[in-house]
């Protein structure tokens, strides 16, 4: 996902700068100056740093619990809260159960991610068990 959306944020700002450039080509009538050109840049910077926030989700595991950073900062829930993690049938990311019905959704491991997606699920029951005073070990 990550590289995904930086070749994207690429593209748009490419398409904004080229756009910017060739404003000032032909006389349409309307003044066009260096302002309106330096506005179209800006507008592809910024729609660039929106496409860029899709970069930044994590998930933490530890002793403290469990840290998600999704694409506005990050929150910590502790192991009493937690009651672990699935991935939905019809869903396009994990999500952090917690009591009451409620879920987060976990946007660091999604469908698209495969096999990275299942290793990050593995690792993620791993860790429950070592971190969580209350799951057993699974019976072998």
């Amino acid at each position: 996902m990550p590289r995904v959306a930086i070749a994207a944020a690429v593209v748009v700002v490419a398409i904004h700068i080229t756009f910017a450039a060739l404003l000032t080509i032909s006389d349409t009538g309307v003044h066009v100056g260096g302002a309106d050109q330096l506005g179209l840049a800006l507008i592809g910077l910024v729609e660039a740093g929106v496409i860029l926030l899709f970069t930044q989700p994590r998930l933490r595991v530890g002793p403290a619990g469990v840290a998600i950073r999704n694409l506005f900062g990050e929150r910590v829930f502790a192991w009493d809260r937690v009651q672990g993690m699935t991935y939905p049938d019809k869903g396009f990311s994990a999500r952090l159960l917690l009591p009451a019905d409620e879920h987060i959704p976990v946007l660091a491991v999604q469908a698209w991610d495969s096999d990275r997606a299942v290793a990050a699920m593995t690792t993620f029951r791993d860790l429950e068990q070592r971190y969580r005073p209350d799951v057993a070990p699974p019976i072998e």
